[in-house]
């Protein structure tokens, strides 16, 4: 039988002296090289090369017995514990500002450890210790999730044997305390695996240690690993297998490349802090429905601009929450209100089936004729019967050549593809109150307007805007440092984007406002290191001020500005009674693109100007004085519409007169 002179434990006192050796060499070594102050300013390193120093709590599971060919304890062992050592050189690899790196140790693991005590037939207590250690090479994949210095790695474990040592001790039978004590069993384990192959998983954290600047930075890393029993059987035979929980240290150092100063124009960043809007509009706004469903040409369907619904569906639809999933941007009327005119439809069906005694006509105008414009108001009523299950009865359907009121005049020689698009359609005409619009009657009459609330968004926000893309080289990645005016520094990145918006809060903390100078480092696609200086001012963001209006609006036919008679009492009692002592009244009028642009000058101001006169007259009749009136006449500029003009819906629509309503604070 084999015997080692050297105990277990005068071996590990010789491997903890060498760990000791190696960590201290390195620690002074990182005293001697941050000793030395750069003035050049260097990137963060690629690679990193040091020593990793931990302990190995050793797991055993499973049974053993038959320790080697001369020797089997007449009782099996089960599961056991150690505490070892690990140390091995580390070699790592990530880029700068990479979430991606790799890392590999390769040095002396012990997997060394005692089984739990086990009683033999005797009587006699039974003790198994073990001397098992491995050269190891664990190669990592490396990933930082927040891209910061916390990180993950996990890979392959292979080791190689290099003791395999046990000492089994046999006590005596506590019942014969004289009896004399046996001599300890020790010999090499047999059937012990040359090599193992299993896996880790790990966690760490880099902390450095000296200037993030200098051009060998030192970092130390505590991490912990586990390493699962599966592929850790020591030994051919038998059940006995080893898991190990590793804690420790990496101490690393690398060198980085000098960081090149930024010429003219090579790199830019801009820095905006935000302003403080005073005040942002709430906008109650009463927004008219069109009783026209237009029809694309050739085909008598519904057009699949419009919104339609499966049966199944109706039970959940609210005419007054269709706002709730309707853009907020107040500057895109045409994106918000189209929602709700595409919902027309529904609408109707909606409202019909909360008024049992509605009836409605549905008339079709087609330039083929009756009976198209017949097939047209069909698969409208086919679409109410179907999925708002209203009776059909209450739907009647007729067929023109041209609406009753129509866009193309006879003798009209100018647009007339765009004009014949809006007299493609489907009127709803109605005379049952519940449908239409306050103080309305007549098939004309439109129906009933829906409430939109929105809040306009603020101009300004909580955050600080930082924007590198009028660099003149691009950068992959690039970080900034925020100092104030005490020399406290914050820092921010790496990022990819080249513009990133930062909270104010996340900044100032609790200060209450602050100067910083604010330095950008960023790498290109070359690899060059670039940097940039400029300086801001922040101040807490202040949310504004919400000051509510209310907006109407009148729809006109086309080329018409004297058609507002039918709108004269809506104005009067409704519209009249919002506008309070002292309130600003803005009235813009509208026109489509259709005709001539200085005509539609005209003819939108004219609009505008018959709105005023209608409220004048109502104000001064209810007593409201020292009202602000401010008109406007945008015609057809595109730019200031409240729709597109793309479809005959949104033409429709632009033939208005806005009326917005800024109540006094």
């Amino acid at each position: 039988m084999k015997n080692n002179n050297l105990t277990p434990m005068t071996a590990q006192n010789i491997e903890v002296s060498n760990y000791k050796t190696i960590l201290f060499s390195l620690v002074l070594l990182c005293g001697l090289t941050s000793a030395y102050a750069q003035e050049t300013q260097y990137s963060k390193p690629k690679w990193w090369f040091g020593a990793a120093a931990g302990t190995n709590f050793n797991f055993y599971r499973g049974s053993t017995q038959q320790l080697n060919a001369d020797f089997t304890s007449p009782t099996a062992f089960h599961n056991g514990f150690g505490i070892e050592l690990y140390l091995a050189p580390t070699i790592e690899y990530h880029a700068p500002n990479s979430r991606f790196g790799f890392m590999l140790q390769a040095g002396y693991d012990d997997r060394s450890g005692k089984f739990n005590q086990v009683i033999t037939p005797c009587d006699c207590p039974a003790d198994l210790k073990t001397k098992l250690s491995y050269i190891t090479i664990e190669p990592s994949l490396r990933f930082a999730p927040f891209n910061g210095n916390f990180y993950l790695y996990g890979g392959p474990r292979i080791a190689f044997n290099q003791s395999k040592s046990f000492e089994y001790q046999l006590g005596t039978n506590p019942n014969f305390p004289l009896q004399p004590a046996n001599p300890a069993v020790k010999g090499d384990l047999s059937d012990v695996k040359n090599t193992i192959v299993s896996m880790q998983i790990g966690m760490g954290y880099d902390i450095p240690i000296n200037s993030e600047t200098a051009k060998t930075q030192w970092v130390v890393s505590p991490f912990v690993a586990y390493q699962p029993y599966f592929g850790q059987n020591p030994r051919s035979t038998e059940t006995w297998n080893v898991s190990t929980l590793r804690a420790g240290v990496i101490l690393k150092f690398g060198q980085g490349h000098p960081i090149e100063t930024a010429v003219a124009g090579e790199a830019q960043l801009t820095v905006t802090a935000p302003t403080q809007q005073t005040t942002a509009r709430k906008v109650r706004e009463v927004f008219p429905i069109r009783n026209y469903v237009f029809f694309d040409a050739g085909s008598s369907e519904i057009s699949s601009r419009y919104i339609l619904l499966k049966k199944n569906q109706v039970a959940d639809f609210k005419e007054d929450q269709i706002s709730f999933d309707t853009p907020k941007n107040m500057s895109g009327r045409s994106e918000r209100q189209m929602v709700v005119y595409y919902n027309i439809l529904n609408i109707l069906g909606d409202r019909m089936g909360k008024n049992p005694s509605s009836t409605i006509t549905l008339v079709g105008s087609s330039d083929n004729g009756a009976d198209d414009g017949r097939a047209m108001a069909q698969s409208i009523k086919n679409y109410l019967v179907n999925v708002f299950s209203i009776n059909g009865n209450r739907i009647a359907i007729e067929g023109r050549v041209k609406p009753v009121i129509a866009s193309e005049q006879p003798g009209g020689t100018l647009e007339l593809a765009l004009l014949r698009e809006g007299d493609r359609r489907v009127s709803i005409e109605s005379s049952s109150p519940a449908l239409l619009m306050e103080f309305q009657s007549g098939p004309e009459a439109p129906l009933k307007p829906i409430e939109i609330i929105s809040m306009e968004q603020a101009v300004n926000s909580d955050a600080v805007v930082f924007d590198t893309s009028a660099s003149k080289e691009s950068f992959t990645t690039w970080s900034v440092n925020l100092k104030d005016s005490r020399g406290k520094s914050k820092n921010y990145g790496p990022f990819a984007q080249p513009k990133v918006s930062i909270p104010v809060k996340t900044i100032l903390g609790n200060q209450p406002e602050g100067d910083y100078m604010v330095t950008l480092t960023g790498t290109t696609a070359a690899g060059k290191t670039l940097t940039k200086e400029t300086t801001v001012h922040i101040v807490p963001y202040v949310a504004p001020v919400v000051q509510e209006s209310i907006r109407f609006s009148v729809l006109y036919e086309f080329n018409e500005s004297k058609s507002i008679a039918i709108y004269e009492k809506y104005l009067t009692d409704i519209v009249t009674p919002k506008i309070r002592n002292g309130d600003t009244v803005i009235i813009t009028g509208h026109t489509d693109i259709i005709g001539e642009t200085d005509y539609n000058k005209n003819l939108s101001l004219a609009r505008a100007n018959d709105v005023k006169g209608i409220l004048i007259k109502s104000l001064a009749d209810a007593g409201t004085n020292n009202i602000t009136f401010d008109i406007h006449g945008d015609g057809e500029d595109e730019n200031l519409a409240p729709f597109e003009n793309k479809y005959p819906e949104e033409r429709f629509y632009n033939r208005t007169v806005v009326i917005d309503i800024l109540t006094k604070k």
